[in-house]
């Protein structure tokens, strides 16, 4: 399902050929693009304020975690798809009604916008699999701002309703103060909701943070009979809509399996140790506090990698860990800024919030490991979609906190958050760098993470592709030492030693831990033919029955490539 992201790939290779620096081109274009919508769509949907959303989108331009996603032509996915993304959101927003301010929940003033959205998220899907959930994003923003539209009546009129029909809203007495007709009134908070319930009393000034009384006067009567028939009634546009995504997504995730052959893609214990851990605590507090690890990925982008495999996070095992806190921490906090959103549900305040965790939680949900296994550990190309709910929560809380500063300290975070930006940008720099080439990448990961055996096993890789075999030696060495299963590790280093008994050692150790390691088969197949052993003398030495299979069906499929003399990596 990867062919409408390999389409802009054949069409780059058509136009520009194999070179890479139109398919990096390519890749910062596309990601100047997300820019640029991302700051449209904060601007149109979420903040008040346009500085903001410019501020948002700066914030997630320079952001150093995006390197892997931009400077990888693999990235290209990650990239398409958040541009699809937000293209489908704007599109389901679109559809609203964008002039009846007096509705809870506006009616589907275009099906065209509605249908192009359904479009636009099934392609963002084809792309990258996280593009699916722009369709739960769409409908929990819908759900819960249903009065986030702009109101645009030129004269403050509010769209009235015939009032025979059970549940209009009423029409407002009262006319709109001229002040408020001259300001931008993107979210009319209070009128809109009152419109569709009789007066509420009026809300006090509470310091408490969960409930405010008007909140909880209005959840009491939504559980009386006629308010509860009324509310359903002014639902029923969401509900139509909500039918119609579901369904939709249901059917298209069916085609998904039915196209992967009703089966999930097959992965090893060396690209996500956890999974594969036999006690549910342990896989429990690993994939709990991996969350925490992206978290901090993106709120101090200092340690950066491109691959988090094989000992890089060692699995939680137990409740005493002190990484633990890490994930309690996290907890808390997402917690009191959910309840944040459902207290603020009826004032409909604070959708900066909203549209935060949304952007946040939901692109983030495939990777999490909560309905299927994923064949990595930590990949900070999909923290792309999940960074713009970062960014949009960072620059919320900054505008807060800014306003309840003084001039002086106003000034201060202001200039802390300009040198914060340019802490990025010198980032983001460094690890371009990084990514020049195959052996500054493969170098500045056993720099980073000394303790991985992937890295030092891609570094031994490039090393012996230049000939530098002592070196690429140490290396798959050290790769064993901190991974003793990494069966290519052992297929590589016995094509590297001069001395065929250790050659042979290696090999089999290699179809010891993977008996289906075809390298390793080759490899020792050519190595027995090398000592004058047929066929028959080497079925006979095996003792294990299946590995003697393995051996007799390679070596049928090498027997057209008998006079190859040069050992087979991996």
């Amino acid at each position: 399902m990867m062919g409408l992201w390999c389409r802009p790939v054949r069409l780059n290779i058509f136009l520009t050929g194999m070179n890479p620096f139109y398919f990096h081109a390519v890749n910062v274009i596309l990601h100047c693009l997300v820019t640029l919508v991302l700051m449209y769509t904060c601007d149109k949907t979420v903040f008040k304020n346009r500085g903001l959303a410019f501020v948002t989108a700066l914030l997630f331009a320079v952001h150093p975690v995006h390197t892997e996603a931009v400077a990888g032509i693999v990235g290209r996915a990650d990239v398409l798809a958040c541009l699809l993304f937000l293209l489908a959101f704007l599109s389901y927003q679109r559809s609203l009604d964008q002039g009846c301010a007096g509705q809870c929940f506006p009616t589907t003033a275009s099906p065209f916008f509605l249908l192009l959205s359904l479009f636009l998220g099934t392609c963002a899907m084809l792309v990258k699999e996280t593009g699916i959930t722009v369709f739960g994003v769409c409908l929990v923003y819908d759900l819960f701002s249903p009065s986030h539209k702009q109101d645009k009546l030129s004269n403050g009129a509010v769209c009235q309703h015939s009032s025979g029909q059970p549940g209009s809203p009423q029409p407002s007495s009262q006319q709109a103060h001229p002040h408020r007709e001259s300001r931008k009134q993107r979210f009319p908070h209070k009128d809109s909701w009152g419109g569709c319930h009789s007066p509420l009393p009026p809300e006090p000034k509470s310091s408490g943070f969960p409930m405010s009384p008007r909140a909880m006067w209005s959840l009491m009567r939504c559980l009386t009979g006629s308010t509860n028939r009324n509310f359903l009634l002014t639902l029923r546009p969401f509900l139509k809509r909500a039918i119609l995504v579901i369904s939709y997504v249901t059917v298209i995730l069916y085609f998904r399996l039915w196209i992967m052959g009703g089966t999930m893609p097959l992965f090893s214990e060396q690209d996500n140790p956890a999974s594969f851990s036999p006690y549910i605590l342990t896989r429990f507090l690993t994939y709990s506090y991996l969350l925490a690890f992206n978290v901090w990925l993106l709120l101090a982008p200092i340690t950066l990698c491109y691959d988090w495999q094989v000992g890089s996070i060692p699995l939680v095992e137990t409740i005493w860990d002190v990484r633990n806190l890490a994930t309690i921490l996290l907890a808390v906090v997402m917690a009191l800024l959910s309840l944040h959103c459902v207290a603020a549900f009826k004032r409909l305040e604070h959708k900066e919030v909203l549209a935060g965790l949304l952007f946040l939680v939901f692109p983030f949900i495939p990777a999490s490991n909560l309905f299927f296994r994923v064949g990595f550990v930590v990949a900070e190309r999909v923290l792309y979609m999940p960074s713009m709910g970062y960014c949009i929560l960072f620059v919320h809380g900054l505008s807060k906190l800014c306003a309840g500063l003084s001039r002086c300290g106003a000034t201060s975070l202001m200039a802390s958050t300009v040198l914060l930006l340019l802490l990025f940008s010198w980032k983001t720099v460094k690890q371009n760098e990084i990514w020049l080439s195959r052996e500054s990448l493969f170098r500045s990961g056993v720099q980073t993470l000394p303790h991985n055996a992937k890295v030092h096993y891609n570094y031994a890789n490039f090393l012996k592709d230049q000939g530098r075999n002592k070196e690429a030696i140490y290396h798959y060495r050290t790769a064993l030492k901190l991974y003793p299963r990494h069966a290519s590790a052992l297929n590589n280093l016995g094509t590297l030693t001069k001395d065929m008994a250790e050659a042979k050692m290696y090999y089999q150790k290699a179809l010891q831990l993977h008996p289906q390691h075809n390298r390793a088969l080759f490899n020792l197949g050519n190595l027995l033919k090398e000592e004058g052993l047929g066929i028959l003398k080497l079925l006979q030495r095996e003792k294990e029955p299946c590995l003697s299979v393995s051996l007799r069906i390679e070596w049928m499929k090498s027997c057209p490539r008998r006079r190859q003399k040069k050992p087979s990596c991996c």
